[in-house]
């Protein structure tokens, strides 16, 4: 999973293996071992590769195919969100940004 999505995001940005490499400071075998599964990397890697692609570690890790999660800090009292209220809350988001979308795209 962790393999495809790096291999994925690499291509679409229109990168070799040499060149994503080079960007980040890996050498190739190394790049090549992440996207063919056969090595992972340690925290700081996966970090480095969610900022240089902009996604969330989640998605990277394949525990979330939003790109970038919303990251909600409300709690109601001292009772944190559950699961179930979290997923509300963002769907309400994302409707509410599609609706945000659609009015300005009117409004040109």
């Amino acid at each position: 999973m962790l393999g495809e999505k790096i291999s994925e995001l690499r291509k679409a940005r229109g990168l070799s293996q040499y060149q994503l490499a080079d960007k980040l400071g890996f050498s190739r075998g190394k790049l090549s071992n992440y996207e063919q599964g056969s090595r992972q990397p340690d925290y700081e890697t996966l970090k480095t590769l969610a900022e240089f692609f902009d996604v969330s570690t989640d998605y990277l890790l394949g525990r979330s195919e939003d790109k970038k999660p919303i990251h909600i800090a409300f709690s109601h009292g001292d009772d944190p969100l559950t699961e179930e209220e979290e997923a509300f809350l963002e769907r309400q988001l994302e409707e509410f940004r599609n609706l945000r979308k659609k009015f300005e795209q009117q409004d040109k």
